[in-house]
């Protein structure tokens, strides 16, 4: 595991820099199969409400100034929705998906059309990964999570085709079965800011627990409640924080650390496992 020390937080700096954001309409979205704890085909998705929610948190992104490109969703992929899992992009780079369910595995060449589409260079895994699912991207180092969908081997395979470090975690909680519905970047440490991250110690093993205390020290911990309510499924410009509207808690301890909570309601994407973060893939700088 990489070695990388980050300072103490300091809300003094705390400064939005403007974002690309990705994001694929929901008219395919449904739960027609399960292949995470919280999928239930036998729960109806209420198709329209599904689009009123992701308008809102696309309207969200434009309004505090950030750049949003949509990803033309394809039939038959209902789980498409979920833009973050088809990719992890920084600079130029990308390294693409390659699911761990068959259901899944088609969306990863729509995502590669797409980057490619984009004039970006899309390096092709060998190992089994989901994207930004598992691949939290700082300033100067990657968080990888393993343990339910993307390999210890992908993580080595993307430091390589990044060309940035990366720092192992273990999930060992299924209903946390992706890095990010259990961490979230509130400051990538681009700016004057130091990173500063929120998370659920109980999603992860010791070992994870004693590495990401040492790499930020006075990291926000999340309730139980807070993460089962998605609260760490969140989007952070390093300012404006957009979270689902259940994580209360979360929101609150966000205010004293000099963040400004941003609450959107996304239910019936919560049906498939996903909120605000797994509907909203970035490309980094």
């Amino acid at each position: 595991m990489t070695q990388i020390l980050t300072t103490p937080r300091s809300v003094a700096a705390r400064a939005v820099r403007t974002r690309h954001y990705v994001m694929c309409p929901p008219t395919q979205f449904d739960v027609v199969y399960s292949i995470n704890p919280w999928m239930d085909p036998t729960v109806a998705v209420d198709s329209a409400a599904a689009r009123r929610q992701w308008q809102e948190l696309h309207d969200t992104y434009v309004r505090l100034g950030h750049r949003v490109d949509l990803l033309e969703p394809v039939p038959g992929l209902p789980d498409m929705v979920f833009a973050a899992n088809g990719a992890v992009s920084v600079g130029a780079r990308s390294y693409g998906a390659a699911f761990a369910f068959p259901q899944r595995q088609a969306e990863a060449h729509a995502h590669v059309d797409f980057l490619r589409g984009a004039g970006r260079e899309v390096s092709r895994p060998a190992h089994v990964n989901e994207g930004e699912g598992d691949f939290l991207v700082l300033a100067d180092f990657v968080l990888a999570g393993t343990g339910f969908r993307t390999s210890r081997d992908a993580h080595t395979e993307a430091a390589a085709a990044l060309g940035r470090p990366v720092v192992s975690l273990d999930l060992v909680d299924p209903r946390f079965y992706h890095l990010d519905v259990a961490l979230a970047v509130l400051d990538d440490g681009g700016g004057e800011a130091p990173a500063d991250i929120a998370w659920f110690p109980g999603a992860f093993s010791p070992r994870s627990r004693r590495t990401l205390r040492r790499l930020f020290p006075g990291s926000l911990e999340c309730s139980e409640a807070d993460a089962l309510a998605f609260g760490l499924n969140l989007v952070s410009d390093g300012l404006n924080v957009v979270l689902p509207r259940e994580a209360t808690d979360l929101a609150a301890a966000l205010v004293p650390r000099g963040y400004r909570p941003a609450p959107v309601a996304l239910t019936e994407f919560v049906k498939g496992g996903g909120s605000v973060k797994c509907c909203t893939a970035e490309l980094h700088r």
